[in-house]
């Protein structure tokens, strides 16, 4: 089976490369020409461990090609997956003129039978719309030409997302006939050899899935979150609480880590997107409101705790430790790091900043507003305190006693609760966690 994929973000460079590596021949094809001239040479425009590796080689084994023009390969392929960016406008609403000029370039130039699938995120009745457009462009040529579309939203986690794909807990597929069904059943068997789970449904709940998901790992957060900041009310300790309900058989213990906030490209715009959804048809969605409401606030906590450990800030320098959203990527949109460090700059403070792999990432967000590191440690050379903001495997234990001896002040805010308080103050340190004293 030859398929196509169009968009080569983190969705639809992951979902091409993983199935060429099952022997699948796979095009993906982007209009930004200096993207694919890159992934030609084996360079990639995100980065995602492992995904370097999987590219160059099912490219050099003539498994995967990159291109620019779908037209031209709309000949050649049974399966054409939609995977453009679907970006959240002012209103909260997701922007679909990506998605939407796609299905008006097949339907222009499709020659034969081919399965549209929406793999963007995208509102419920998107891949209608798809299937309209599609339809619209086929009468206007007099076309009797036929098509499937189908949905298949993705549930890749950046940092993981290669053991995601190549390993799923689900594949959700809402079909509309037999024939699409037995197609993308056979190109997603061979990953659910040992754990046989494709969730086939209608179309409009299979891109209510991808929303509802999304949004009940966002409320999790959101409730550690907000749980956490009456935690230092009350005197209570969030990990023991944490500890206690996760323990609990109808909860569990995923996603119950408190912290500065969620932030990457899935949880703010799709918790925006279902709320602007339920505006849409009259229904207020006030659960998901409060999410987003608690996460914007929890995203303002690191530096009201610099603010009241350190006083005035201005001239004060506080070395920043991660900027990515999260571990294992180079990805910062609506990272909480941007909150912190803007908030700090505005208040007069030095800002220095480390990440393992965000650093190019960061100067093209904050230009020379800050002060960019080397590594961890030259980052808090006479800082008055540390944030960690990001809890990168190689933040989990600073050689506090150096650190010590290099810093102008002492105070530490751990905006993941990596740390034990007791041992930094020990050490002399001041310690300020999420939840916790």
């Amino acid at each position: 089976m030859n398929i196509a994929i169009v968009g080569t973000g983190y969705v639809g460079l992951v979902t091409g490369t993983c199935f060429a590596e099952i022997g699948v021949d796979v095009t993906c094809i982007d209009i930004d020409q200096n993207k694919i001239d890159n992934l030609n040479r084996g360079i990639m425009p995100i980065y995602e461990p492992g995904l370097e590796e999987i590219v160059v080689r099912n490219k050099q084994a003539g498994r995967l090609h990159f291109k620019t023009d779908l037209a031209s390969c709309l000949n050649n392929v049974d399966v054409i997956f939609n995977a453009v960016g679907t970006p959240s406008d002012e209103d909260g609403s997701a922007d679909l003129s990506y998605v939407l000029d796609v299905a008006h370039t097949i339907g222009q130039k499709m020659t034969k039978h081919i399965i549209v699938v929406t793999k963007s995120t995208v509102p419920v009745g998107t891949t209608l719309k798809v299937r309209n457009v599609i339809q619209e462009e086929l009468n206007t040529r007099g076309s009797s030409l036929t098509f499937d579309v189908v949905s298949n939203p993705e549930f890749l986690k950046e940092g993981a997302a290669i053991k995601d794909f190549m390993s799923p807990d689900r594949v959700v597929i809402g079909i509309e006939s037999d024939y699409a069904k037995s197609a993308m059943e056979r190109l997603y068997k061979p990953f659910m050899l040992n754990n046989y789970r494709i969730l086939f449904m209608d179309v409009r709940s299979a891109e209510m899935t991808k929303y509802a998901a999304n949004a009940m790992l966002a409320t999790r957060i959101s409730f550690m979150n907000d749980i956490a900041n009456l935690c230092e009310y009350t005197g209570a300790n969030i990990n023991e609480v944490r500890k206690g309900i996760g323990s609990d058989s109808r909860i569990g213990n995923k996603f119950m880590y408190p912290g500065c906030g969620y932030g990457g490209s899935c949880f703010p715009k799709d918790v925006k997107a279902l709320i602007h959804t339920g505006n849409e048809y009259g229904y207020k969605m006030r659960v998901i409101e409060a999410v987003e409401e608690v996460n914007n606030r929890q995203k303002e906590v690191v530096f009201k705790k610099l603010q009241k450990g350190l006083g005035d800030l201005n001239g004060k320098t506080v070395a920043i430790w991660g900027l990515s959203f999260k571990p294992e990527t180079d990805d910062m949109r609506d990272a909480s790091s941007i909150i912190v460090i803007k908030s700090l700059i505005a208040a007069g403070a030095n800002v220095n900043v480390y990440d393992p792999i965000a650093m190019e990432e960061a100067k093209r967000i904050l230009g020379d507003s800050v002060t960019y590191s080397t590594d961890m440690y030259e980052a808090t050379l006479e800082a008055d305190a540390i944030a960690l903001i990001t809890e990168w495997k190689q933040f989990r234990a600073p050689n506090w006693k150096i650190i010590k001896k290099t810093m102008k002040g002492n105070y530490i805010v751990d905006g993941r609760n990596l740390y034990d308080s007791s041992e930094l103050k020990t050490l002399d340190f001041k310690y300020s966690g999420i939840g916790k004293s």
